[in-house]
């Protein structure tokens, strides 16, 4: 999917590019995985990649160097992130969709944890990545 060369800093400018990078890597991942989903160990179900997937991650991973790095292992956190807790839903207008939150977490080695919010739809059920950050550094 291409080498990235992700700013560090924490001015506007900085953040701006790691979120064109995170844009366009998930771009680029769907490309290449048409049915845009990868199947969770954990959940025992598919995790599906959807616009608001995108969207949510580019506003909160590109805050952060390391979110944005943990943000290029997509492939292994949808696999094998561990859920830890499932919650309800905020009262913001992205959650609206959703029924409850699932929260995960998975290991990376070099960046340590991450953790992948999963919103369960409304009537479907359907598992959507929400958003992942990096917790620990």
């Amino acid at each position: 999917m291409g080498i990235y060369e992700i700013p560090q800093g924490s001015t506007p400018e900085d953040i701006d590019a790691r979120r064109r990078i995170i844009s366009k890597f998930y771009h680029d991942w769907k490309d290449q995985n048409p049915s845009q989903r990868r199947y969770n160990l954990s959940l025992k179900e598919y995790i599906n990649i959807r616009f608001v997937s995108i969207t949510e991650t580019c506003t909160h991973a590109a805050k952060s160097y390391h979110s944005t790095l943990a943000v290029l292992q997509l492939d292994a956190i949808l696999t094998n992130a561990k859920r830890i807790a499932t919650l309800r839903t905020k009262a913001n207008s992205n959650q609206k969709q959703f029924e409850k939150m699932i929260i995960m977490q998975y290991e990376c080695v070099g960046l340590g944890v991450i953790k992948m919010t999963v919103g369960v739809r409304r009537r479907t059920h359907e598992k959507v990545q929400y958003c992942i950050t990096a917790l620990d550094v």
